[in-house]
């Protein structure tokens, strides 16, 4: 039996309890909030385990000390282990504190495994976690049900832009150049800012694009370019590796390098660049692939990153504990 944990942080923030109106009136304003990759991970999981027949309870709002005999698969976020007492089996991930630094109380729990969602990502809890804990690598699988191509006329471009850190700089060097690019083509676009969009949306624009600009400076898994993908869209992606650049610990505290801003890839999904200059150098070949049909990347993901495929890892792992 897998017992699965999740539950978004969600704090007081001025007086005790007020959490609930909060989260009231935001829904009133704005709607329901978009589902987060935390939250995805945790969604996509349980539609595997279903898909497959796997043993599952979730307990997602349940306090795990009540079920203390048995492993708890705490899917995320950390704040759920403080809901575990010190000897219950724990299995964490891949819904992790973005840096071993920023939790601090490894030690103070019996976590048996740590499921971490790339490789690069895996290097880097390898490297600074404070305590031996063993780690394994395990990614999300896709909906590929739902996030399937479709045959209608496919003529637009999705530009998908998740730069979060130095915007400053990278308005002016990457985001409008490269918008400027495609308007000059002829190209219509359609624009996706990360967390400001509704899923839905984001899937009817894919029926429509022939391709995809991802643009965003690091990622551990990235299901929005895996769901383009998984809809055959390929991608002409930014991948400036280098540091890591979380500001909150980095360069003072943290310099680890290389990440990926497209950790799950292979020459069927698209092609990459580093910067603007190479984003010229190498468009053309892009269009070129892309206009004779070289690229295949729901291939890739059927091969590799399904629910069911990714599920049954997941119980692989889980039973590998006991």
């Amino acid at each position: 039996m897998i017992n699965l944990f999740y539950e978004e942080p969600n704090p007081d923030r001025w007086v005790p309890f007020d959490r609930y109106p909060r989260g009231f009136i935001r829904r009133i304003v704005r709607g329901e909030p978009p589902i987060g990759g935390v939250q995805r991970w945790y969604l996509n999981l349980k539609k595997g385990l279903e898909l497959i027949g796997a043993d599952f309870k979730d307990l997602s709002y349940t306090n795990p000390q009540k079920n203390k005999h048995s492993t708890s698969c705490i899917i995320g976020k950390p704040h759920v282990i403080q809901k575990c007492n010190h000897t219950q089996p724990i299995i964490l991930g891949p819904g992790l504190p973005s840096h071993p630094y920023d939790f601090k109380d490894w030690e103070k729990y019996n976590i048996k495994k740590i499921l971490i969602s790339c490789d690069w990502f895996k290097q880097m809890y390898d490297e600074y976690l404070p305590v031996k804990i063993p780690t394994i690598v395990w990614p999300s699988g896709i909906d590929t049900h739902l996030w399937s191509p479709t045959q209608t006329i496919k003529n637009k471009i999705i530009v998908y832009d998740k730069v979060r850190w130095e915007r400053n700089r990278y308005l002016p060097n990457l985001i409008y150049p490269i918008l400027e690019s495609l308007k000059n083509k002829g190209e219509e676009i359609i624009y996706f800012k990360y967390g400001s969009y509704k899923e839905e949306d984001y899937l009817a624009a894919l029926k429509e694009a022939k391709a995809m600009i991802f643009l965003c400076e690091h990622e551990t898994q990235g299901f929005a370019y895996l769901q383009a993908l998984s809809c055959n869209v390929p991608i002409y992606a930014w991948n400036r590796k280098g540091f890591w650049q979380d500001p909150t610990l980095y360069p003072h505290s943290v310099k680890f390098k290389n990440v990926s801003s497209i950790p799950y890839w292979d020459e069927r999904c698209g092609i990459e660049f580093e910067d603007f200059d190479t984003y010229q150098h190498k468009q053309n070949d892009f269009w070129l692939k892309l206009n004779s049909k070289f690229f295949n990347p729901r291939e890739y993901i059927l091969e590799n990153l399904t629910l069911e495929k990714c599920a049954q890892k997941y119980v692989d792992i889980v039973n590998s504990i006991y």
